[in-house]
């Protein structure tokens, strides 16, 4: 079983499940249609009237007229080619209801590549790889995987310790519905409030998983 292109398919059946839906914006395709058409129309008698004085003997410079006949035959052709998403306006949408079970869902690795921790600060490899991590998704099904390409001791011993926060970074998000999974982000002013009803509960495991953070 695979996913790809919002397409569920499975080797064992011919029939594909798709993940979106996708309906036409019927008012605005009409009235960009009909547009469309007028532009169209303008288009053709400018270009009939270019090639007729052109190639009709009219009493025209040709060169000069020769070269606004094809910048504007360019035109064209890169107009005619940007009208497609206008022809047929869509609006797509998640189909959450063509979701398979979580035991049918297809496994997913995640790469994540480094190579110099002077450039790319370990911690926020870090944060990306438990962000990585804490994604909505099977938790035996997910792979990450780090690339170091420079070999830094400090990645490994940073990855050693990133997978010890996690085991209670994870759980903690899950429990309360974090969204913002990326720890350096929700311990920011920008991501504190992300949880508008905050009990005592709450708090307090907040309060735990800064003191790990600190650790970490």
């Amino acid at each position: 079983m695979a996913a790809a292109a919002g397409v569920l398919f499975s080797d064992r059946h011919t029939t594909t499940i798709s993940l979106n839906t996708c309906t036409v914006q019927q008012p605005q395709a009409t009235a960009q249609r009909i547009h469309i058409l007028f532009h169209l129309t303008a288009t053709l008698a400018i270009l009939y009237y270019r090639f007729t004085t052109l190639f009709g003997g009219g009493d025209v410079p040709t060169l000069p007229w020769a070269l606004v006949t094809a910048a504007e035959v360019i035109f064209t052709f890169i107009w005619f080619l940007t009208q497609a998403f206008r022809w047929r306006p869509v609006a797509r949408g998640v189909s959450l209801r063509n979701l398979p079970d979580d035991t049918e869902l297809p496994g997913v690795d995640v790469f994540i590549c480094t190579a110099d921790p002077s450039k790319e600060p370990t911690v926020e490899v870090m944060n990306t790889v438990l962000s990585a991590m804490g994604l909505d998704y099977p938790p035996e099904k997910l792979a990450v995987y780090l690339s170091d390409d420079g070999g830094a001791p400090s990645t490994l011993y940073a990855m050693k310790e990133a997978c010890s926060f996690a085991k209670s970074w994870l759980p903690f998000c899950r429990k309360y519905g974090i969204k913002s999974r990326c720890p350096e982000w929700f311990f920011s002013t920008y991501g504190h409030d992300e949880l508008l009803f905050r009990t005592d509960e709450f708090e307090a495991d907040e309060e735990k998983m800064k003191v790990s953070k600190v650790k970490f």
